[in-house]
């Protein structure tokens, strides 16, 4: 049995769900968003430290999984979303977790099929996998499954998990 913390990163509004992982069943726990509410970065930032550091010690995880920075239109939207991935990270390193970090494409790819999947039915496939009738942070909830998906996967082929610290 594992429990598995994904997050969404943003700047000023990061989601995350978690999820226990029983064998092959997947387990829904909880999900919901840290909102930063402040003008200035530094802040922002602070509080998403504090709000993962907060989640952490709420739902004791074994596995961070958080999505991997894209290349956004704006650079400067670009540069904050790697900011808030960078102390989202930092929160699970002090707190001994192992991190993995997934692709948006190999998010979609795990819980939908396609990694050219729409919002909605990324949304429609993380509320069958976790058997719920509404989708709170659908976007973090599907980091947390592809981090199962994945572990499976290695499972099958008797390989160990690789966390970010030993790539």
């Amino acid at each position: 049995m594992a429990i598995i913390l994904g997050i969404d990163p943003g700047s000023r509004i990061t989601g995350y769900g978690v999820i226990r992982q029983q064998g092959r069943q997947l387990i829904y726990i909880g999900s919901g968003c840290i909102r930063t509410q402040a003008d200035d970065l530094p802040t922002r930032l602070q509080r998403i430290y504090a709000g993962v550091t907060e989640i952490i010690t709420q739902y004791r995880p074994d596995s961070f999984a958080i999505e991997q920075v894209f290349m956004a239109k704006n650079a400067d939207s670009a540069l904050k979303l790697g900011q808030a991935r960078g102390v989202a990270i930092l929160a699970a390193v002090n707190n001994q977790l192992p991190v993995f970090e997934y692709a948006a494409r190999q998010v979609k790819q795990s819980v939908v099929g396609t990694g050219a999947a729409e919002k909605k039915q990324v949304q429609h496939m993380v509320c069958s996998i976790l058997k719920l009738l509404s989708h709170p942070q659908a976007d973090a909830l599907a980091i947390a499954i592809t981090h199962c998906h994945f572990n499976q996967n290695l499972a099958r082929i008797g390989e160990p998990e690789l966390s970010l610290a030993k790539r």
